[in-house]
């Protein structure tokens, strides 16, 4: 691991802790940010994945080793069954109704989570992080994901966990807004920017004015507006689509010489692939169990109960990705699912997937236009347009900003590090306060 470049300590940290992924970067006085890297199982990585493992051996349960990142998905991959794996966390951040789940037998709040995530984080970073500074940046959404979303809750639970880490002092951003920081170092003229952020769990949109004065950018934000949906809401529509038939959903079962519909419940929360790891305890688990001997089609809620006693979460996820990715390539492509004695796959076309996502488009297309609103512009008051994120490769997606603007003043790129690197780089900035804000 190499020393940290900023020999007297980093002038300013950002970390954009992800739904999906987690990145950190250290920024000096002037120059480009340093994104921290991790020495992982496979290969050196800077983006750190949002995960964390839970192993106990059954015969020795106060024996628990805790992972994260690639060493957490190594454990879970080396030990499905023991290991109870948790991923996708930071959607639960500002809901209400998440207190706590139990893991190995012992409770853990979001905070709890957070806080256990991060530790790992910073030991895993070695050198790079042993002396923090006492001030971070955090990134946060515009909107947070989830039904009805608490932001004061989810900033409570963040200023818990990072005040753990050591900062006495800690901001937040809008993640947007740290891309934006990103991508301003690459203007050569004054120009008014509408950056999209598209992670896991939120999609995000900040409008800001950069103008040189004296050979320094200054920026004005103007405008903002999110929706707590993105990538993972589209892992949402094939799993519901692709998956859940194969698993139960819309068969039956008989009760008192009735047949009944296998209740949908079960899927709303299964569908989405970060929540299987919490239905193994769960009352709707030993429901799903006492279906088995009345269900129409046995087979199918035997390989439901499969999936989630053997805990296949990681491996839907891979196979949701996969098809993701192959599909904002090419016109059609294969979904394959196998796990245990559970193998699907279909044929899966563009214009199909986009048809499952169309609910999501459209949200995503309004917050767009909410952030012009705010800002009090018309698309043809934007100079440039920033995407960054995994879910904004996707062809629809890019699509809502082809009908807007034209292709030339659409960019992308730097997927991965440009919020953790801009958030670094509003350290710089003399007023901190246009850009960031203390938790409530």
């Amino acid at each position: 691991m190499s020393p940290s470049p900023f020999p007297h300590g980093p002038l300013t940290i950002g970390i954009d802790f992800g739904t999906t992924n987690t990145v950190v970067a250290l920024a000096g006085a002037d120059g480009p940010a340093h994104l921290v890297r991790f020495p992982a199982p496979e290969r050196e990585l800077f983006a750190f994945r949002s995960c964390l493992s839970f192993h106990a051996p059954p015969e020795r349960p106060s024996e628990r080793t805790v992972a994260a990142g690639p060493w957490a998905i190594e454990a879970y991959v080396e030990d499905p069954v023991e290991t109870r794996f948790i991923q996708s966390f930071k959607s639960f951040a500002a809901s209400e109704s998440f207190t706590e789940t139990q893991i190995l037998g012992r409770r853990y709040r979001f905070e709890d989570l957070l806080s256990t995530f991060l530790l790992k984080l910073r030991d895993y970073a070695g050198a790079e992080m042993a002396e923090l500074p006492a001030r971070v940046i955090v990134g946060r959404p515009v909107t947070f994901a989830g039904a009805a979303p608490s932001e004061p809750l989810a900033l409570q639970r963040y200023e818990t966990a990072f005040a753990r880490l050591g900062f006495s002092e800690i901001l937040y951003a809008y993640e947007p807004v740290g891309a934006a920081f990103f991508f301003a170092r690459t203007l050569d003229h004054d120009a008014t920017v509408l950056v999209g952020d598209f992670g896991g769990g939120t999609s995000d949109f900040s409008i800001i004015r950069f103008e040189r004065h004296g050979g320094e950018i200054r920026s004005t934000p103007l405008g903002r507006a999110g929706v707590g949906v993105a990538g993972d809401a589209f892992d949402y529509r094939i799993i519901d689509q692709l998956v859940s038939p194969e698993l139960g959903k819309g068969s039956s079962y008989a009760s008192y010489g009735k047949a009944l519909p296998v209740p949908n419940r079960y899927y709303a929360a299964f569908a989405r692939w970060d929540q299987l790891a919490l239905m193994r305890a769960s009352r709707d688990m030993r429901e799903i169990r006492s279906l088995l001997r009345e269900a129409v089609e046995p087979e199918k809620i035997a390989r439901l109960i499969e999936t989630l006693d053997e805990n296949y979460g990681y491996r839907l996820y891979r196979s949701v990705s996969q098809l993701k990715e192959a599909l904002s390539a090419q016109e059609e492509a294969e979904f394959r699912f196998e796990a245990g004695s559970i193998e699907i796959a279909r044929s899966v076309a563009r214009r199909e997937f986009e048809g499952w996502i169309a609910p999501e488009l459209g949200q995503i297309e309004s917050a767009v236009d909410a952030a012009l609103a705010d800002a009090g512009l018309a698309p043809q008051g934007i100079d440039r347009v920033f995407l960054t994120g995994g879910s904004s490769l996707v062809p629809a997606v890019r699509e809502i900003f082809r009908r807007r603007f034209p292709a030339e003043r659409i960019e992308s790129g730097a997927e991965l590090e440009s919020i953790a690197s801009g958030l670094a780089l509003i350290g710089r900035e003399r007023d901190l306060s246009l850009w960031t804000g203390r938790a409530a």
